[in-house]
């Protein structure tokens, strides 16, 4: 295969173009953001769990007070009852002092039932506590995330018009390149790292980086200007200019 010397050139421009479209897709991949999204994205999903069992504590905590409040209140009531027909001295002396008695039972458990509502009510404060704390959380990690993800969007949009702009400079370059050739360069790209062709540097080959042996240095030296030329190490395609040190 034969390629004038300004065409094989025009390959080293695509090769450019095709190595930097690989390095902006490297870092597309590779933005700090993607993993500080992913991160927040799970502390955002622990504390929906743990807003939604907070929540559902302070409403069992809740009912468990309503309970505890009604119990307070039907004791009273009983008692209050039992003092009217105490003070109005309705019924034998015998039934006033089974009520004497009974108030005084009343009395005990209503106080039994009142540290156990204050001891629900501390608990329930303790839970919504709990749930605003969630609360303030969450938000937090939220605009977090939001900041982070319009950053990373930022980056993106960034890079794709980085390569946006290396693919259409990349076009103009392979345009100039037959069609066999650049069907050459393309299979040993994909092959060999998504480099296919080299330059050729003080006898060196820029895609292996080794130095060409005495006998390639004779074989290239004595090819056609319009020869296309392989390394013998890496089989990528090599590249004559000037500074080849031929």
């Amino acid at each position: 295969m034969n390629a004038a010397p300004q065409v094989q050139w025009r390959l080293l421009d695509v090769q450019d173009h095709d190595t930097r479209l690989a390095q902006l897709a490297h870092k597309r991949r590779t933005l700090p953001q993607h993993a500080a999204i992913e991160a927040l994205t799970d502390r955002l999903a622990e504390f929906d769990v743990a807003a939604v069992t907070a929540r559902t504590n302070t409403g069992d905590v809740s009912r468990e007070l309503a309970k505890a409040e009604a119990d307070v209140e039907q004791v009273r009531q009983r008692a209050a009852r039992n003092q009217a027909r105490l003070d109005a001295g309705q019924g034998t002396a015998k039934d006033m002092q089974a009520l004497q008695g009974e108030l005084a039972g009343l009395g005990q458990r209503q106080s039994v039932l009142e540290d156990a509502e204050l001891e629900v009510m501390e608990r329930l404060e303790a839970a919504e506590a709990r749930v605003g704390e969630l609360a303030r959380e969450q938000e937090d990690v939220r605009t977090r995330l939001a900041t982070v993800t319009s950053d990373r969007d930022a980056q993106l949009a960034d890079l794709d018009g980085q390569a946006e702009a290396e693919i259409r400079a990349r076009a103009d370059a392979a345009a100039g390149v037959p069609a066999e050739l650049l069907a050459l360069y393309l299979k040993i790209r994909d092959a060999h790292g998504g480099v296919g062709a080299a330059r050729l540097y003080q006898r060196r080959c820029e895609g292996c980086r080794l130095e060409l042996t005495p006998q390639d240095i004779a074989h290239f030296r004595a090819a056609a200007e319009d020869a296309v030329l392989r390394c013998e190490e890496c089989s990528r395609i090599v590249v004559r200019t000037p500074d080849s040190g031929l």
